[in-house]
């Protein structure tokens, strides 16, 4: 059986006689249309899309330079390009090319070293001769992040402010966006008639009427071909005018972005994230690809289901090994039960669902960042503490003039932690301390920090010769508006901890993998199968998915968010696979517990509380065995009642004698550790 005889959810026309008739009725109902407005990630009439921009790191610095759009042009990082722009291909070249062999296939080729920063810099700054001086200064992306926040703020204009804006920045150079509240307001503004009345009978699973358009105009947008047995000359249904309000929707952004910031970008039209994310890869540069339900097919059947996303990791490499093909027109063959045998239940229905084009994950309303991090590698590995220590300052100049950005200065938002990653050999190892609240963040504190993370790895004894080394600060809070409470200028936990102690235990080696993995008992998810991989179908290393192919660790294009909670810190992601790394779990000295880095204080405050109870209780003992009993009732006092015991002997225990509560008081009961 062919790929192409095997069903997808479509629409097919309908049929009378044999002959294809207009459908008196639509295939979707009145309640398919509220959940449209709502952007109900169950709706099958649902619009999302994803803007891609075009070879992103050379285009920002083609436009700084002020370049015609037709000079090849390669982003230099060292002694390797990370990125190459659309003219440049023409001619052969391609990303971590020998820049001798670039040269050599395009003379006309202009190389662009990245900005650098080095230390005593407040800022980072573009240098002749930066790549011969990789030993004294690091790479600085920051240049791309503020372009990238400046076409943010441009899509984000272009959206209408009455509804809710649903937009996910996927990495550095990509969004997603979920048009289905707009593209349902817009079909009520051109089809009253058909939509804007309640159902018959108020009835919401009564089907829509057919829509009145017979032929739709797609413009310049890329279609993918129809599924076999459907046709263009059939009538479109309400999903297929969804889908055309949402390219007008896209096209008009990238006109706009074009027009305003010379940013040419391509996108991706689709019923769900994962469709749009192959369309938008589809037909680059500066195009857009609509994938319409009744294409699902024809669209997916060619591809290779580890292009898709969420399958190019170490559940894609699970599915090969277990029935031996990388084509989703193989894999569809499979039957349900046999996928669920080989991949366990809830990842086989997963699989069979995605290369059927099934998908409803939302589109995550996420603009902020999470975590900032300065890294560097070294080679030759550095042996001293005075080195590191002129890594960190540059680390903190870097981190800082982020937070600036970010809004620090104006208490908008602040970090609560900060962590440093050291890896020696293939051993990496991290330590945390919580920033103080109630002090200013600047630089002179971010270093004073630094210093004691630093002091407390080279306590550990094993610190040199040191391979990495990186820096970064973590769990963004908005920064307190009016008046503020007593909790604002109080220490907690690991505040406290860092403000009095310059050193910690809890070392994280691979000893402690068993403690971890017993206490992360989740339920299922996909994500634990996915991880930050190359991804063929990018031209970019962007934020996330392509950062670990690049020559250096420092220059890497670091992720300034975390897309899944259950992956370490970026710093981390150099450990070889035989490895295990701790970076988001602490393990207490004292029970040894694996506990989540953002509980460790909640943790440790929970041991104090426990220890102040029992000191309290033996005091209480101490003091009920020296009191002398009280044999005689003085003349003209009323003897107390007895009250009745259920303890063994008819005696209560000191400590309960001891901790009896006051009226209007409750006793806080310190029981399984949080």
């Amino acid at each position: 059986m062919s790929s192409q005889e095997i069903s997808f959810a479509s629409s097919p026309p309908s049929i009378l006689d044999g002959y294809s008739v207009r459908r008196r009725k639509s295939r979707f109902t009145f309640k398919h249309l509220t959940q449209l407005s709502l952007s109900s990630t169950a709706c099958p009439l649902r619009v999302i899309a994803l803007i891609d921009l075009d070879a992103f790191y050379a285009q920002c610095e083609s436009i700084r330079l002020g370049l015609p759009e037709d000079q090849p042009l390669a982003v230099q990082q060292w002694g390797g390009l990370i990125a190459i722009n659309y003219p440049s291909r023409e001619y052969g070249v391609t990303r971590f090319m020998n820049m001798a062999e670039a040269k050599r296939r395009c003379p006309d080729l202009l190389f662009q070293h990245v900005a650098t920063w080095k230390e005593g810099d407040d800022k980072w700054a573009y240098r002749e001769q930066s790549a011969a001086n990789m030993a004294t200064q690091k790479v600085s992306l920051d240049p791309y992040r503020a372009e990238s926040r400046k076409i943010l703020a441009a899509i984000r204009d272009c959206l209408p402010a009455a509804f809710a804006q649903h937009i996910e920045k996927a990495s550095i150079d990509e969004v997603f966006l979920d048009l289905s509240a707009q593209v349902h307001s817009i079909l009520l503004e051109r089809y009253p008639d058909e939509l804007a009345r309640p159902p018959p009978y108020d009835d919401p699973t009564e089907y829509l009427p057919s829509p009145p358009s017979t032929v739709l105009d797609w413009q310049t947008d890329s279609l993918i071909d129809l599924d076999v047995g459907q046709t263009e000359v059939d009538d479109p249904d309400w999903d297929d005018l969804a889908m055309l309000i949402g390219s007008e929707i896209i096209r008009d952004i990238r006109n706009t972005i074009r027009a305003k910031l010379k940013y040419t970008m391509s996108a991706g039209i689709a019923k769900n994230k994962m469709l749009a994310k192959l369309g938008a890869g589809h037909k680059k540069p500066n195009n857009q690809t609509v994938v319409r339900n009744r294409a699902v097919q024809q669209f997916l059947s060619d591809f290779k289901f580890t292009k898709i996303r969420n399958l190019g990791g170490k559940l894609g490499q699970q599915v090969v090994s277990a029935f031996g093909t990388e084509l989703v027109s193989e894999l569809l063959k499979i039957p349900l039960d046999q996928m669920k045998s080989k991949l366990d239940d809830d990842a086989g229905s997963w699989v069979y669902k995605a290369i059927r084009g099934e998908e409803n994950s939302e589109v995550n309303l996420r603009m902020q960042i999470k975590s900032m991090l300065s890294a560097k590698s070294f080679q030759p590995s550095i042996n001293t503490e005075e080195s590191a220590l002129r890594w960190l300052r540059i680390f903190v100049a870097d981190i800082y003039s982020r937070l600036v950005t970010e809004g620090i200065l104006e208490n908008k938002r602040r970090p609560k932690t900060i962590n440093l990653h050291h890896r020696q050999g293939g051993v990496t190892r991290s330590r945390q301390l919580g920033i103080p609240s109630g002090k200013k963040i600047d630089e002179a504190l971010l270093l004073d920090l630094s210093r004691t993370l630093l002091s407390q790895i080279i306590i550990d004894g094993r610190a040199w010769p040191c391979a990495n080394l990186s820096l970064s600060v973590g769990g963004f809070e908005d920064g307190p508006s009016g008046n503020m409470g007593i909790g604002n200028f109080l220490l907690r936990g690991e505040e406290a901890r860092a403000m009095s102690s310059t050193s910690r235990p809890g070392t994280h080696t691979p000893e402690d993998t068993e403690h971890r993995s017993k206490k992360q008992k989740l339920d299922y998810d996909v994500k634990p199968f996915f991880r930050l991989q190359r991804d063929s179908s990018r031209d970019e290393p962007g934020d996330e998915s392509e950062w670990e192919q690049l020559p250096y660790d420092d220059d890497i294009p670091i992720p300034e968010e975390n897309t899944n909670d259950q992956l370490p810190p970026p710093a981390i992601r150099t450990t070889p696979p035989n490895q295990t790394n701790y970076s988001n779990s602490y393990i207490c000295p004292k029970c040894h517990a694996s506990i989540h880095i953002e509980n460790q204080a909640e943790h440790e405050d929970w041991h104090f509380a426990k220890t102040l109870q029992a000191a309290e209780r033996e005091t209480t003992l101490q003091q009920q065995q020296t009191q002398p009993q009280q044999k005689s009732v003085p003349k003209g006092t009323i003897p107390a009642k007895k009250s009745k015991s259920t303890h063994p002997g008819g005696k209560h225990p000191a400590s309960k004698t001891a901790l009896t509560t006051e009226k209007g008081q409750q006793r806080l009961a310190f029981g399984k550790p949080p």
